[in-house]
């Protein structure tokens, strides 16, 4: 069955937290969401998230990986798998420099896969606490994605140079609830399309280090391959473990 795949790549994706729970300076989070129904309509969705961070006094290092699949009546209808690593230099609290690398293969988004590297500026403009801060950060850098048919000029990849602009903005209400927003766009410098993504998420504790977390994602690709649809967009609930 086609859910073994993913189920067995969100399983490896939950094993590091062992190690890194033993691990100085590392912190982060696991995320797992399962929704089967059954009857007049069989649907599996299954979404899976792992993501990490250590952070030294003049290094922030993060690395998230996910996971998405649904299966209805037999038939794959969404199957996509990212992966993005992003190294800040910090040059005081709020300034650092970045560096950020991003793969996505998504089957039924038109391309084989998705791809950037990007380098520049960010800025925490703004935080209160641990839990409450507000990034913007903005630079440029290169796009390779591999098409699953060729263009109407004959190419079957995209590269271009692109700019990129993004931001995360975190507010914790309280001790137990955390309200998350992040959004970024990278917009090509030849063919002008802007791949733009959002998350807007809120989570609240259920015990200990168990939470509760409601999220809406879109994705929107202003000039798509053929074929394919120009916003994707994703409402999931899962449960979610930090360390």
């Amino acid at each position: 069955m086609g859910i073994r795949k993913p189920l067995v790549i969100a399983c490896m994706a939950l094993a590091p937290m062992a190690q890194a729970q033993d691990s100085g300076n590392w912190k982060g989070e696991a995320e797992l969401g399962l929704l089967i129904t059954s009857g007049n309509t069989e649907e599996t969705k299954v979404n899976s998230r792992l993501g990490l961070q250590h952070e030294t006094q003049t290094w922030r290092n993060t690395g998230e990986f996910s996971s998405r699949y649904t299966e209805a009546e037999d038939q794959t209808t969404a199957e996509e798998y990212k992966a993005a690593l992003e190294a800040d230099y910090k040059f005081d609290d709020q300034q650092y420099w970045f560096l950020r690398g991003s793969y996505e293969d998504d089957r039924f988004s038109g391309y084989d896969f998705e791809s950037t590297l990007t380098t520049g500026y960010g800025n925490r403009v703004w935080q209160a606490g641990e839990r409450s801060f507000l990034d913007l950060s903005v630079g440029g850098g290169y796009r390779y994605n591999k098409l699953k048919e060729d263009n109407a000029d004959g190419r079957d990849v995209e590269e271009e140079a692109i700019a990129r602009l993004a931001g995360q903005f975190d507010y914790a209400f309280s001790d137990t609830a955390l309200f998350r927003q992040k959004l970024s766009t990278e917009i090509g410098l030849d063919d002008n399309n802007a791949i733009t993504q959002s998350e807007t998420a809120l989570q609240t504790t259920i015990v200990g280090s168990l939470s509760m977390k409601a999220a809406f994602r879109v994705k929107h690709v202003s000039d798509a391959p053929a074929g394919s649809e120009k916003t994707d967009t994703e409402t999931s609930l899962s449960l979610l473990y930090g360390f």
